[in-house]
């Protein structure tokens, strides 16, 4: 009988079965981290990716934008309109390739190194507030094990 036909429920408001599937605490981590992120970002108006982005360039000064989309494991498309809409802020600039005419290189502009600045101290905070979960070594042992789904 269930609790539609006059029974009590037996709900105990736990997960069930699926607590047991990797997948399901997967998506529920990434989804407590995206919004920790989103808060702690909100006042800088960026994204992740384009955090990434930010970051990739400014570590790898006039790296084409075929490099970025592969070290981002994201398709060129998607890593041309994350491009287009820094260069519309004045945070990048594209440039043509030295060594092959065909690529576009990608440096910083001032504007974009700010935000990256300002960027990178959100960025710490996130990170503070996620790994205060876990000793060093835990946080060390969970990226390898994340890099063992995604590398």
């Amino acid at each position: 009988m269930n609790e539609r036909e006059g029974a009590p429920s037996t709900d105990d408001g736990g997960l069930g079965a699926i607590a047991d599937i990797v997948g399901f605490h997967i998506r529920l981590a990434h989804g407590a981290v995206y919004r920790h992120f989103m808060e702690t970002f909100a006042h800088l108006d960026l994204t992740q990716k384009q955090v990434s982005v930010l970051w990739l360039i400014d570590d790898h000064p006039g790296i084409a934008q075929a490099d970025l989309a592969q070290r981002l494991q994201m398709d060129r498309a998607t890593v041309m309109a994350i491009v287009n809409r820094l260069q519309a802020r004045d945070y990048l600039e594209r440039g043509v390739s030295q060594v092959d005419k065909r690529r576009q290189t990608l440096v910083l502009r001032p504007a974009g190194r700010d935000a990256l600045r300002a960027a990178r101290a959100a960025i710490l905070d996130h990170e503070r507030w996620l790994t205060s979960r876990f000793t060093k070594r835990e946080v060390q042992q969970l990226v390898r094990l994340l890099t063992r789904i995604h590398g």
